[in-house]
């Protein structure tokens, strides 16, 4: 099974986007998979649920933090290949999708428990979300592998 398709397995079986994405590609970088999935816990929804950032965006970032992020104080080629790696990510994702936002992505608040019922009625993580999923993975595989 590609790695896409496993991450909207994931995301399928009751997990959260962020969580989804980050758990596929733990192994590559010395990750637990449970402290993956513990990590993005609190990134699906944007944020807890806020309507943020999207949890398949950040869960990308994160990754894109375990390859390329600073772990001595004096390495700041470290941070700066990781900051602009994210803003690479960022910019293809947003030439995709037009936002980086799970609100704008939805075409609803998340925050509002009935626009929650009505994404869950419409079955809009199906349709929106599992393939934002599939994507971000097949994206962040072309970056983090060039």
């Amino acid at each position: 099974m590609e790695r896409c398709e496993e991450a909207v397995k994931i995301f399928n079986n009751g997990f959260n986007c962020a969580q989804a994405v980050l758990s596929v590609f733990a192994d590559e970088f010395g990750l637990d998979r449970t402290i993956a999935l513990r990590i993005a816990g609190g990134f699906g929804g944007g944020m807890g649920r806020q309507g943020l950032i999207c949890g398949a965006v950040t869960g990308a970032m994160m990754v894109i933090g375990l390859k390329y992020g600073k772990i001595l104080p004096e390495d700041n080629a470290a941070r700066e290949k990781a900051y602009n790696t994210v803003m690479d990510f960022s910019n293809r994702f947003k030439a995709q999708y037009g936002s980086l936002t799970c609100r704008d992505l939805l075409g609803y608040d998340i925050s509002i428990p009935e626009n929650r019922e009505l994404i869950h009625a419409n079955k809009l993580t199906e349709s929106i979300c599992a393939p934002i999923i599939n994507t971000t993975v097949k994206l962040l595989e072309q970056i983090i592998n060039s």
